[in-house]
């Protein structure tokens, strides 16, 4: 017997049907668990018909209790986080399914390859953001000292800034952004989203205020009509979020449309979060 041909992670975009059939009805096989998750997350591969590919494996049975989140929500919220990014176009989240596996339900994403070296982030201890960077803000760096965190002027992070201001992501940490391989960058961990309330935490911040790209613009309005009643976008996310919840999904794509600018912090929650990385 031949071996499974194993997929190139790096060349997929989450639009592939054969990703996505992969994940959702391929032989999930534990290989380890991830250690830094605060929530359990295994490495694993799934094969399905001769094709292998490695995944992660998040199940709701290893979630931990939050205070404001329901219990056992966190997976599905990580799936309608693909489901809106890939109504984007913008293809910012991996191949995301829902499905039965080894231990009960949960979140099966494909595993990404990084890229080493992609500047993303820096510290500026001295002075202003140089060209190509935007401010975040000041960050102790040890010794009683600060220094100035900054994040690329990059076109993709962009893009993910207003992703999550659409998904009202509560977690957008450094770690989670991974450059890979043809210049693409995904976002990973967004199992605190789609909250009714504004929780926006994030590292970029950097076009806090400014208006957004007319790339955006059309995007979001795309989105709009993508979340009327009875669209396909709409009625996929019904099957993963509360009604509350995606009603106030539509209501912050409004908000973006009608004022035309990235977000700005609101003050009553903490605007970036901990760790940052």
């Amino acid at each position: 017997m031949s071996a499974p041909e194993r997929i190139p992670t790096g060349s997929l975009t989450p639009a592939d049907p054969a990703v996505t059939g992969l994940l959702a009805h391929g032989e999930l096989t534990v290989r380890g668990r991830i250690g830094e998750a605060s929530n359990a997350a295994l490495y694993c591969t799934v094969a399905h018909e001769g094709r292998e590919a490695r995944c992660v494996y998040k199940p709701v049975a290893g979630e931990r209790p939050l205070w404001d989140f329901p219990d056992g929500t966190l997976a599905r919220r990580e799936t309608a986080a693909h489901a809106v990014s890939e109504a984007t176009g913008w293809d910012l989240v991996p191949p995301t399914v829902l499905r039965d596996g080894p231990y009960g339900e949960g979140m099966v994403q494909l595993w990404i390859d990084t890229v080493p070296g992609a500047e993303l982030l820096a510290l500026v201890e001295e002075g202003e953001p140089g060209p190509g960077w935007k401010a975040i803000g000041l960050a102790e760096v040890g010794e009683g000292r600060t220094a100035l965190l900054v994040h690329a002027d990059d076109e993709r992070l962009r893009r993910l800034a207003v992703l999550d201001a659409v998904i009202n992501n509560a977690d957008r940490k450094g770690g989670h952004l991974l450059p890979a391989a043809g210049d693409r960058l995904y976002g990973i961990d967004h199992g605190v989203t789609f909250h009714t309330e504004d929780k926006l935490r994030t590292l970029l911040w950097g076009w806090a205020g400014e208006p957004l790209t007319d790339e955006a613009v059309v995007v979001l309005g795309g989105l709009r009509e993508a979340l009327g009643d009875g669209a396909p976008l709409a009625l996929r996310l019904g099957d993963l979020l509360a009604p509350e919840e995606t009603g106030a999904l539509r209501a912050r794509v409004d908000a973006l449309l009608a004022s035309g600018r990235h977000p700005e912090p609101g003050g009553e929650w903490p605007a970036i979060p901990w760790p940052p990385v």
